[in-house]
């Protein structure tokens, strides 16, 4: 037996095929049919009238929040995170729809760096921990695989003694 042959880089089947009735290159090979055009999509007034307002609040955000906390204190800062959970909600609710734009998203997560920013000198740790939750709750939202470590630190009591005999 011949094993030769086998490290041919063609397969030989035998004779040879009689191409001689064939006509080459006759039919034009088939056109692929062109893409339907896709109209662009042009939002209804209202929803473009809903990002300007949710951008507009985005971005007054952190100086309503300076702005309670100068008033009111702590207090202030918390019955602002009630409201700012409001608005996440709200979001929220735009995005599920589809309609929420680009630049809303981008003010949003802007909006979220400027409040850890600021400097509020909070005392009441429970408060810290809501605002840092709203914040968070964001973020998740607008951008789940991004990992933030700007948050602020609690700062709970760790020795008890410091604060007095326990009787």
């Amino acid at each position: 037996m011949d094993y030769t042959a086998k490290n041919a880089d063609h397969v030989d089947f035998g004779g040879e095929v009689d191409y001689s009735g064939h006509q080459w290159f006759q039919e034009p090979p088939p056109r692929p049919e062109p893409q339907p055009v896709v109209e662009p999509y042009i939002p209804e007034q209202s929803v473009i009238m809903q990002n300007e307002a949710f951008g507009f609040a985005l971005g007054a955000a952190p100086n309503v929040l300076y702005g309670r906390y100068r008033q009111y204190g702590q207090l202030g800062v918390l019955a602002w995170c009630s409201e700012f959970g409001e608005m996440i909600d709200s979001l929220k609710e735009l995005g599920f729809r589809g309609n929420m734009f680009v630049t809303t998203r981008t003010q949003a997560l802007r909006t979220c760096e400027e409040i850890l920013k600021l400097k509020l000198d909070i005392e009441m740790q429970i408060i810290l921990m809501y605002l840092s939750s709203q914040v968070a709750r964001l973020r998740r939202f607008l951008d789940g695989e991004r990992h933030w470590d700007d948050y602020p630190v609690p700062k709970f009591p760790l020795d008890y003694r410091q604060y007095g005999p326990v009787s």
